[in-house]
């Protein structure tokens, strides 16, 4: 019986808007359907003030947009959209059809990130923007406004008909007096939005296609794209070389486990460039094994590889983003499945370099395949630094809610480094502690440790992992809290959410040694 081809390819999926750097005013964008000017906070009350672009699009329209702000009671919050319909289009642009007043705030990053998604969300399944908000940011503003509407814009559907919606075809960024001196700036605005599209789309794609197997495709394509070398362990290779947490999660499945390895060598790199590892987990299905999880609680277990699709999502970034290091992503990919060989409550494991782990939940799978990638990558690369990044725990989202990330780490300042880094990039993370007066729940009384000692469930899985990091300076971003959103929010569209590739690209795009020195 063969396989129908909906089980085993992707349909065609909706893209991320395609932008463009003009110095001409937004009125002056032939072909623009959309103008979006940017509306700031008057002082006191003084009501709001529109920025630039605004005077030529009034005048052209003959009508005065103070007041359509103040009739509509607009404050200029960031993100806040008044809309202005243009149903016979201006007079020079016959295209056009509504102007959009979009609140940028304080022009912070982050309000002009969410003033982005806001008319992303407002433009959806329209042709062109031309839009002045980012001649209102600062330095970091281009960036944040351009990863706003990319994120705003993400959608995936396998529907045997079009998309309900699709993003807008094009965005404009006008009335930059500077424009052909930015280019630089944009494409590395686009590839850290594109990494984080890219990370959503591999943990949207449901399970019945993805596999251990299909995302180390997904891996060597996009070696083959961004000039990355690539390496892939199958199931027998993994056996062989004792890789026995990835194999033993994935022995039950009829998909076999993969260790996929990428390799990011900087332009001019030599001997003596430092190298950092990325750790993902990527689980491309858990039911928990035989420690079955509640139906419920499967529902989004798709997304249990968001780690793997973030690691091989910030890899096709960094030359983009001009990392100054060498950079090695590691993907520990299983399907943690029920069968006749499954994994069993009380097996021993044997982790790559010898450490054993009892295995009292199966359920507890994601730190047994990132133990064994943790511990290739102190023996056989021997980074400056490690960093791992899971949807780990429950226990953290328990702690934060949905909307804030978690990590660990064993050193300060690479701690205030990812720290700062999630703040500039929209993905906070709060720190918690490698509290070692939790270390006794570790003990077993046939292994070197217990896979799931229980609570605090996130720090006693940490410090499980911190055995395999050696004295290496290492971070763990437990993203559990923050891998699926509930519904739209800003940048954030309801379903996975690829938290960690704008935090690892801003960290990787500057000196992310410059922290251990």
């Amino acid at each position: 019986m063969s396989t129908p081809d909906t089980l085993t390819t992707l349909p065609a999926q909706v893209s991320p808007p395609e932008f463009a750097l003009s110095a001409l005013p937004p009125h002056a964008i032939l072909g623009a359907e959309v103008l979006a000017l940017p509306v700031l906070p008057g002082e006191g009350a003084d009501g709001v003030l529109l920025g630039p672009g605004a005077d030529q699009v009034a005048e052209e329209l003959g009508t005065d947009l103070l007041a359509l702000l103040e009739m509509c009671s607009a404050t200029g919050k960031a993100g806040e959209v008044t809309s202005l319909p243009v149903p016979l289009g201006g007079e020079h642009n016959k295209a056009l059809r509504w102007v959009l007043l979009v609140g940028v705030g304080q022009q912070r990053p982050l309000d002009l990130r969410r003033a982005g998604a806001a008319l992303a969300r407002a433009t959806r399944d329209r042709a062109s923007v031309a839009t002045s908000i980012p001649a209102v940011a600062g330095a970091d503003g281009l960036e944040a406004f351009v990863v706003g509407a990319m994120l705003g814009s993400f959608g995936f559907h396998w529907r045997a008909g079009p998309p309900e919606h699709v993003p807008v075809g094009r965005i404009v960024l006008a009335g930059l007096p500077d424009a052909d001196d930015r280019n630089a700036e944009l494409r590395r605005a686009v590839a850290v939005g594109g990494a984080g599209w890219r990370a959503r789309m591999l943990a949207t794609v449901p399970s019945n296609l993805k596999n251990p197997h299909w995302l180390a495709e997904q891996a060597r394509e996009l070696a083959g794209e961004c000039a990355l070398d690539v390496a892939v362990w199958d199931e027998e290779q993994l056996a062989e070389q004792g890789f026995g947490g990835i194999a033993a999660v994935g022995q039950a499945s009829a998909t076999p486990p993969r260790l996929i390895r990428l390799d990011y060598t900087p332009d001019k790199a030599t001997r003596k460039t430092p190298t950092v590892v990325l750790v993902g987990k990527g689980i491309t299905f858990d039911t928990g094994g035989l420690s079955i999880k509640p139906g419920e609680a499967m529902v989004n277990m798709k997304r249990d590889m968001t780690g793997g699709a973030v690691v091989i999502a910030v890899m096709g970034a960094l030359r983009e983003v001009g990392c100054p290091v060498r950079v090695v992503g590691l993907v520990a990919a299983a399907e943690n499945a029920v069968s006749g060989n499954a994994l069993r409550p009380g097996d021993v494991v044997r982790h790559y370099g010898g450490r054993t782990s009892e295995v009292t939940n199966t359920d507890a799978e994601g730190r047994l395949v990132l133990a064994d990638a943790l511990a290739y990558a102190v023996d056989k690369i021997d980074p400056a630094v490690l960093v791992d990044v899971a949807t780990l725990t429950g226990a953290m989202k328990v702690a934060l809610g949905q909307n804030v990330g978690g990590f660990f780490a064993n050193h300060d300042g690479l701690a205030a480094a990812v720290s700062e880094a999630g703040e500039a990039a929209g993905e906070p993370l709060w720190r918690f502690p490698l509290a070692d007066v939790y270390e006794d729940k570790l003990r077993s009384s046939v292994a070197d440790a217990d896979n799931a000692p229980g609570g605090p469930g996130a720090v006693t899985a940490a410090l499980f992992l911190q055995h395999f990091v050696g004295d290496l300076p290492w971070a763990h971003l437990d993203i559990a809290s923050v891998g699926d959103a509930p519904a739209d929010l800003h940048e954030w569209t309801t379903g996975p959410t690829g938290f960690g590739a704008r935090v690892l690209l801003r960290w990787l795009g500057d000196d992310p040694l410059e922290a251990l020195a």
